[in-house]
């Protein structure tokens, strides 16, 4: 990836970012901080990776996407009406009554959500399913998973884990968005979940380690991945919770909070906005 490539995808990750901190403004609701560590991940993921066609959301040969940290769903509505899945103005009905943007993402619901979730931990066993089924169909697509790291301490995760390293699915690549918070506090001290790279070297994957917030890291890794066959690959993404708004990174205040007009206002200004 050159540099000037880099560059532009940050620039729309931040345009994303400034999408959601408006979106959950004007929703009174929702979950801004884990939205924007994940956002140069998934600016990598639709805007320079994945197969897809937005105007044939359901075309049975495009990439799958899972967001298994489904409250972050923000960050992909605002991917998903930036690519022209539906128009950029449904942003504005987030999590009201009748919209097709829910507090967590709907299939069928939205245009280009693959899998409802919300529900922690499920995302990776339901994206084995799917490596698995686009396997037994002779489909040559990849499933893409991102799930949290506070969310990798349920169990059904590990289960996932073992099945798809069972089933040898080199289709499968998953990215932990390691920001190392959870709503409960430091993922470090809730749970034994760490190392995670170690944890899932022994269960037989492929694991790399990156700079979350690096679209070339991140475009590189999903190369390597890519190239990897026999197994599954994890991508383990250390992540700013918050990234890019001065006062939400790092602060899990913002797991969950509504920012007011004049952080609003910071936040545009922080993120190159008008």
């Amino acid at each position: 990836m050159t540099p000037e490539r880099a560059l532009e995808l940050k620039k729309t990750a931040d345009e994303l970012r400034l999408d959601v901190i408006r979106m959950v403004h004007q929703a009174g609701d929702g979950h801004p901080g884990p939205a924007l560590s994940m956002l140069d991940i998934l600016t990598v993921l639709y805007f320079e990776k994945m197969k897809l066609d937005p105007a044939n959301p359901d075309w049975d040969d495009r990439d799958r996407f899972i967001l298994s940290k489904g409250h972050s769903c923000p960050g992909l509505y605002a991917a998903l009406a930036k690519l022209g899945y539906f128009d950029k103005k449904e942003l504005a009905g987030l999590r009201k009554l009748g919209s097709i943007l829910q507090g967590h993402p709907v299939k069928d619901k939205t245009p280009g959500v693959d899998m409802t979730s919300g529900s922690l931990g499920n995302g990776l066993s339901i994206g084995t399913g799917m490596a698995i089924g686009g396997r037994y169909l002779q489909k040559d697509f990849y499933t893409y998973v991102i799930a949290g790291d506070g969310e990798i301490q349920e169990g059904i995760v590990w289960e996932g884990a073992m099945t798809a390293a069972k089933h040898k699915l080199d289709h499968l690549i998953l990215f932990i968005d390691h920001n190392g918070l959870q709503s409960g506090g430091a993922c470090a001290d809730l749970s034994g979940v760490l190392p995670i790279p170690e944890k899932f070297a022994s269960f037989g994957w492929h694991v790399l380690n990156i700079d979350g917030h690096d679209p070339a890291a991140i475009s590189e890794a999903i190369d390597a991945a890519k190239k990897e066959t026999g197994r599954p690959s994890v991508i383990v993404a250390k992540t700013v919770k918050g990234k890019g708004v001065s006062y939400m990174e790092n602060n899990n205040d913002w797991h969950k909070g509504v920012p007011n007009a004049k952080q609003v206002a910071v936040a545009e200004q922080e993120l190159g906005g008008a």
